[in-house]
């Protein structure tokens, strides 16, 4: 009858798990930078398509016209006391026709 050693089967299934080990290591290891490197891919497409927006606002404001000046008031016309009124009318205290009535005596 052979003698069987011992040790052989479970040095074979040691070397085994180690060989699995490293290489679900050396995969996991891999699939990481994988995925870091597509994530600083995508952040760089985001901020170069904000940087884009950016300037393209940049460029509206810079081409838009400025805006016109508000009409003078005519003269003679109190805006101060117009405004009291239109506060009355929206409080409340003026009805429509009273407000009407007012304001083109005010504004003449």
């Amino acid at each position: 009858m052979l003698m069987r050693r011992r040790g052989a089967p479970l040095l074979a299934a040691a070397a085994t798990t180690a060989v699995v080990a490293g290489t679900a290591g050396a995969v996991h290891h891999h699939q990481q930078q994988k995925y870091a490197r597509q994530e600083a891919e995508q952040e760089a497409a985001y901020q170069q398509a904000y940087q884009q927006g950016a300037a393209a606002a940049q460029q509206q404001v810079a081409a838009a016209p400025p805006a016109a000046a508000p009409a003078a008031a005519a003269p003679g016309i109190d805006i101060a006391q117009l405004q009291q009124l239109s506060d009355l009318h929206a409080a409340g205290a003026l009805t429509d026709e009273e407000f009407a009535a007012a304001k083109a005596k005010l504004i003449g």
